[in-house]
C-alpha cells in the first residue's frame, strides 16, 4: 500500500471542473487532475430520481493533504454536496508514484 490516492468528484459544467483542476494543481494538492466529459449520472437527490450530464474528475494526490483536497472542493464548488470520494492506490509504476509525491506538498 502507498500513501498516494485518487479522489474522485463530478462537476455540472466544464468550466467548474477546469477551475476546481487548476485550483488543486496550481495549489499543489494534486499531481495531476483528469476531466472526462461528457458522463452521465443516474442518482436519487431529494427522494426523486435525477439524471444530469457531468465532469467527472480523477485526482491524483496523496493522503497528507486530502483533507485539504476535500476542503478545496467543498469551497469550490456549485453543488449543495459536492462528490468526494477517496481510493487507495495499492500499488503502481514507482516512477509515477514518485512524480505524484514530487508535485504535491502539504506546506504550500
Amino acid at each position: 500500500m502507498t500513501d498516494k490516492r485518487i479522489v474522485l468528484t463530478t462537476a455540472g459544467s466544464e468550466q467548474e471542473a477546469g477551475k476546481i483542476a487548476r485550483h488543486l494543481v496550481e495549489h499543489r494538492l494534486a499531481a495531476c487532475v483528469n476531466i472526462l466529459l461528457n458522463v452521465t449520472s443516474v442518482y436519487r437527490w431529494k427522494d426523486q430520481v435525477e439524471e444530469a450530464r457531468e465532469w467527472l474528475l480523477i485526482i491524483k494526490t496523496t493522503a497528507g493533504v486530502f483533507a485539504q483536497v476535500r476542503q478545496a472542493i467543498s469551497d469550490l464548488h456549485s453543488y449543495e454536496l459536492p462528490e468526494c470520494i477517496c481510493l487507495t492506490i495499492e500499488d503502481g509504476s514507482l516512477n509515477y508514484l514518485q512524480w505524484i509525491a514530487e508535485s504535491v506538498s502539504p506546506n504550500e
